[in-house]
């Protein structure tokens, strides 16, 4: 059974920094990849960042990029966000989503419980 446990989120101030990880269980992601997903309340889940998890090739959103970072740590089987220069408007529900097959930047068949980041003064 695939399993996506993550954690770091939590409550920060303005610009602050935050660093998110994901780990994966029950089996691996080559020729697949991990996305980060967010959903703030009262909106839709919304796609942050994306890593292939062999060439770790990533893509971002314009609402991020520039600030989030994406990594992945194959041997441990974890992704990672880096987030930085936090605003208000970041304070979501942070999902981690997994694939291990060829897909979209959406395209996920695995998904966490999520993690709480507020971000306020």
């Amino acid at each position: 059974q695939v399993r996506l446990v993550e954690s770091g989120g939590g409550l920060v101030q303005p610009g602050d920094s935050l660093r998110l990880s994901c780990a994966a269980s029950g089996r691996t992601f080559g020729g697949g990849a991990m996305g980060w997903f967010r959903q703030a309340a009262g909106k839709e889940r919304e796609f942050v960042a994306h890593i292939t998890w062999t060439l770790a090739i990533t893509y971002y959103a314009d609402s991020v990029k520039g600030r989030f970072s994406v990594s992945r740590d194959n041997a441990k089987n974890m992704v990672y966000l880096q987030m930085n220069s936090l605003k208000p408007e970041d304070t979501a529900v942070y999902y981690c989503a997994a694939r291990g097959r060829p897909g979209g930047l959406y395209d996920f068949d695995y998904w966490g419980q999520g993690t709480q980041v507020t971000v306020s003064s």
